[in-house]
């Protein structure tokens, strides 16, 4: 069964929290496609900002986004990256639209510093978390409801799923292959990537 994945983006979004997700999602969808002709693919994603047009991420890098987060088709999981997150955490709708959304999909993850918005929307108090090894201090002075895990690359408590940084990223990308697709499509994935999965 198909799923839809949703990966919000913001102007300063660090590219590879997004770009690498991004990647492995619809490079499994285009393995699926291959190893299944006539299946339908294993997901569909979207890049989501708070509305439609062109982010600035870091590095300059322009992105068209063809969705705002009032008007995107209904996911099944969210992933939210990090990057510089300031005016996000300041931007008390955008912390309201968080909180509905958790309730409404299957799985919330973040990548990085991604998951300060997270906290700020109240949805890791009292879970378990992480966040780029850099920001942890900070990450656990701002929100001491958290329990965090500073050693750990990725951590899943409940629907919620947090990466530690860029690479980490991938890594929890292809556990959610795994956990909604299946390992081989993942393990597969991986090796088209050419990339060596941490599990």
């Amino acid at each position: 069964m198909m799923k839809r994945i949703g990966i919000y983006l913001y102007d300063q979004v660090e590219v590879l929290d997004f770009a690498g997700p991004f990647e492995v999602f619809t490079s499994a969808a285009r393995l699926t496609k291959r190893l299944s002709p006539g299946s339908s693919t294993a997901f569909e994603v979207d890049l989501i900002a708070l509305k439609p047009g062109v982010i600035s991420a870091r590095g300059g890098l322009s992105v068209n986004v063809a969705y705002g987060i009032s008007d995107h088709p209904p996911l099944d999981v969210w992933v939210i990256p990090g990057g510089v997150v300031t005016e996000e955490l300041s931007n008390k709708f955008l912390i309201n639209w968080l909180q509905d959304q958790a309730a409404s999909v299957d799985l919330l993850c973040s990548v990085c510093t991604g998951a300060f918005l997270l906290a700020e929307a109240g949805l890791l108090d009292g879970k378990r978390a992480t966040t780029h090894w850099e920001d942890i201090p900070e990450f656990a002075q701002n929100y001491p409801q958290v329990i965090v895990d500073a050693q750990a690359r990725w951590v899943e408590d409940g629907k919620i799923i947090t990466a530690a940084g860029i690479s980490a990223g991938i890594d929890m990308a292809l556990y959610l292959v795994s956990r909604l697709a299946g390992e081989q499509l993942a393990l597969i994935t991986a090796r088209q990537m050419d990339y060596s999965w941490q599990i």
